[in-house]
């Protein structure tokens, strides 16, 4: 039996495994955390834009690999639609060098914490660029969230003279702007996925994101030693990996079925945080997380209702129905 074409492929999706979409997902999100932490134990010593670099282009060889592997890399990566790329490139390298950035002046569970506010943004951005609808439950819920964001924010914000008050002030103020920057990139590529493929999208994304990481090199990159550049390579194979993982999960299963599977990684960061960086986690951490993940919960529990009522409306309207 011949292996179907690329297209033939793209036009016979694989059939529902929810198991095995889940089991994606949870990798992915545990290997995007080991990814972080890397990144984290190695920001004081290598800034933020070189990192975003090491990240970028060292998950290309595993891409391709993966393009390879499924016979997509030859048509895979044509675009009709270069400047919708170029613009995810620019928001999407922008989330990621803040949230870098945010690692090495935050505990690593408040990034994570304050990183969740992008899916509750993503709600409002989608109504105001792509014409979605927003009823009240989700914005109320949006609004819920961000409260949650606020109380993880709240003990960083008092300004003071102290040094280290002022850059903890800076990392929540870096971190929320990281995660308004992923929220655009998440509605870029909600565009993008009109006319693109998913290999497109994820190969063009590390390329360009490995070229504006390099015009960060005015600014102080640093030679590293061999033990830090292998931490960085890593961190890059593990990012290439990750994505792979998280596109794989959402061709087995529903996004709202796996979406809440992303909230495992508040429990990951806070061991990671307390048993690898001896980060103590506060209260108003703890109690603002939850808030934001019940929000983001509550947002994902009322899609998944909307799309199972649509279908029963399409299959009543069917004729066969």
């Amino acid at each position: 039996m011949s292996r179907p074409t690329p297209s033939q492929a793209a036009a016979s999706p694989p059939p529902q495994q929810p198991m095995r979409g889940i089991a994606f997902k949870v990798a992915s999100v545990c290997v995007f955390v080991a990814m972080a932490a890397i990144i984290k134990a190695t920001s004081g010593v290598v800034p933020p834009g070189e990192a975003v670099f090491f990240r970028s282009f060292f998950a290309l060889p595993v891409i391709v690999a993966w393009l390879v592997w499924r016979g997509e890399l030859r048509h895979g990566l044509k675009t009709p639609n270069p400047m919708g790329h170029l613009w995810r490139g620019l928001v999407g390298t922008a989330a990621m060098g803040l949230g870098f950035t945010a690692l090495g002046l935050l505990p690593f569970p408040e990034v994570t914490a304050i990183g969740y506010a992008a899916p509750l943004m993503v709600v409002v951005l989608a109504a105001m660029f792509l014409g979605e609808n927003v009823r009240l439950f989700r914005l109320s819920a949006v609004g819920v969230g961000l409260i949650g964001v606020l109380i993880v924010m709240s003990p960083r914000l008092s300004v003071t003279s102290d040094p280290l008050s002022m850059a903890e002030t800076l990392g929540a103020v870096v971190a929320l702007g990281g995660a308004l920057c992923a929220a655009l990139a998440q509605v870029f590529v909600r565009k993008l996925t009109r006319t693109e493929g998913t290999a497109a999208i994820v190969f063009w994304f590390s390329m360009t994101a490995s070229v504006l990481a390099l015009f960060t090199l005015p600014f102080g990159w640093v030679l590293p030693g061999p033990g830090t550049a292998a931490l960085l390579v890593l961190a890059g194979i593990l990012g290439g990996i990750g994505q792979i993982f998280l596109t794989s999960s959402y061709r087995y299963a529903d996004a709202s079925l796996i979406a809440p599977f992303e909230y495992a990684s508040m429990l990951l960061a806070l061991g990671v945080g307390y048993f690898v960086f001896d980060e103590v986690p506060t209260w108003a951490m703890l109690g603002g997380a939850a808030i934001i993940i019940a929000a983001g919960i509550a947002i994902i529990w009322r899609e998944r209702r909307l799309g199972l009522e649509r279908g029963r409306g399409r299959r009543a309207m069917s004729p066969n129905g």
